[in-house]
């Protein structure tokens, strides 16, 4: 993987790399289509250091999977604007993670649920009283009546770099620049 380029934004620690893909709403899938890049933002989860989602069983998205099975996953959260007196240096504040890998369907049923009450756990948490049922897994179907498959993609690298916003910098619809001066 190529550094990040501005490199005071690197984020190392692991834990606050973690904390970010569980809480994380959306993701990007990255494939590629022979010379064309096709890309979906999806609902996704992270576990055991892996990326997980499900999602039809056919379509477009699996014909490119099963021709290449190199994929890029990102994430990015936006936390606002960080302002400033001068122009140049107003930005944004964010943290965002790119992942290279490969993506494989998951074929264990127990991997399976474990990756679907993954999901359930951090988009409704607390809603269903009771875990997740093999029977439930193996008979889930997608919106358009097919079979569900459950997808992982296992990093080869990964990278994180965050630019974070002090409270005396963040901007809010009212300030001004003579606030700051």
């Amino acid at each position: 993987m190529m550094p990040i380029r501005y490199s005071k934004r690197t984020i190392t620690d692991s834990e606050q790399i973690d904390r970010f893909l569980m809480q994380a709403q959306t993701g990007f899938l990255g494939l590629a289509d022979g010379a064309e890049p096709y890309v979906i933002p999806l609902n996704f989860c992270w576990l055991d250091g892996r990326i997980y989602f499900h999602g039809a069983d056919s379509g477009r998205k699996i014909a490119i999977i099963d021709a290449n099975n190199r994929v890029c996953f990102s994430v990015c959260e936006e936390y606002g604007t960080i302002a400033d007196p001068v122009p140049a240096m107003t930005d944004t504040a964010y943290m965002s993670v790119f992942i290279s890998g490969t993506i494989e369907r998951v074929e264990s049923p127990e991997e399976m649920r474990d990756a679907m009450q993954a999901m359930l756990d951090k988009y409704v948490p607390g809603y269903y009283p009771e875990p997740l049922s093999m029977q439930h897994v193996q008979k889930y179907r997608s919106s358009m009546g097919s079979a569900t498959a459950v997808f992982r993609i296992t990093p080869d690298s990964l990278s994180a770099k965050g630019n974070p916003v002090s409270d005396e910098k963040q901007f809010y619809p009212g300030r001004t620049l003579s606030m700051d001066l």
